[in-house]
């Protein structure tokens, strides 16, 4: 058989040759690029893969002087204990409370403000505003843990305010079960609602201008024009940022519980994290907090699964 090149006629078989000669050519070419990659894929193989041969403790009474091979076996036990354990039902639904309500207001805030933001004509000031609510995400929480605490205490500036105008008792923020509640999840919706307002401004900017011109034409106000056009636009990104938080749902920020709260408030504040944290480190439980830690992580895996399914169903996202 043959085949056309250029104008010329050539067998087919030679066709197929040059084309393979040419695929392999396109990928010799850019070598010096993936060498660069190189170091990054053995720090992440040391530092991520290597360190998973540790599950192994999750499966033994693991003793640190024995090692991996010398441990008791005991199979289940750890896991057993851990669903009889009714603390671990108490930090798991603290841990769904916190992520949940972080997973909601962090979409819902930026979304409004974002529309709010949008309706700015002064450019001036709707990059000041833009850049001072952003500003906080690069903040650690290390760092907003210091000041909230300053900030929070009995004799802070907050409560000096409260007992000053409204007259009120001094509100024990950081002490207080569900005082705390609502200052972690007002605290991370304030560090970090400025940097999802920048995700749906970018998709805000790709609205076509025609779109409001003809809905302009045809008598539509700022409000119909936000109703029918800019909210619909919204929505698929919207999606996308809910589904893919759903792979989070376990995760209720450790940095932030961890530098806020205190043995007062373990019940109402304690999370996964923070517990696993307190068991294997501290309390030297290494195979009981890598049991927690393992269902933990295939909990996690299982809903980034399905999270990137409804991501690419609902708004047609996907990585690969």
């Amino acid at each position: 058989m043959e085949a056309k090149l250029e104008g010329k006629r050539v067998p087919q078989a030679s066709l197929g040759n040059k084309l393979e000669h040419k695929r392999k050519k396109r990928y010799k070419q850019p070598w010096i690029l993936h060498f660069m990659v190189l170091p990054a894929a053995i720090m992440v193989f040391i530092f991520s893969y290597i360190p998973m041969s540790g599950i192994l403790m999750a499966f033994q009474d693991y003793k640190p002087a024995l090692g991996f091979f010398n441990s008791e076996w005991v199979g289940l036990k750890h896991f057993r204990y851990m669903w009889e354990n009714d603390y671990f039902l108490q930090i798991t639904w603290n841990t769904l409370f916190f992520a949940c309500s972080k997973i909601v207001m962090n979409l819902i805030i930026p979304f409004v403000f974002a529309l709010l933001l949008n309706e700015v004509r002064k450019m001036a000031l709707k990059r000041t505003i833009q850049t001072l609510v952003y500003l906080p995400h690069f903040l650690s929480w290390v760092t907003l843990s210091g000041i909230l605490i300053d900030i929070l205490a009995q004799t802070g500036i907050v409560n000096q305010f409260l007992v000053s105008v409204f007259g009120i008792k001094p509100i024990f923020f950081l002490g207080d079960g569900n005082w705390f509640r609502f200052t972690v999840i007002a605290s991370d919706v304030w560090k970090e609602f400025g940097f999802n307002t920048i995700i749906f401004l970018a998709a805000l900017s790709g609205i076509n201008p025609s779109l409001y011109e003809a809905a302009e034409v045809d008598g539509a106000g700022r409000w119909k024009q936000t109703i029918y056009i800019t909210i619909p636009a919204l929505i698929p990104i919207g999606i996308v940022i809910a589904t893919l938080a759903l792979g989070n749902v376990l995760n209720a920020n450790f940095d932030q519980i961890f530098n806020l709260y205190s043995p007062l408030i373990y019940q109402q504040a304690d999370i996964i994290d923070t517990f696993v944290y307190r068991e294997g480190l501290l309390s030297g439980q290494f195979s009981f907090a890598t049991a927690v830690n393992l269902f933990k992580s295939v909990i996690s895996l299982i809903l980034i699964v399905i999270s990137y399914r409804l991501a690419y169903r609902f708004a047609g996202y996907r990585i690969f």
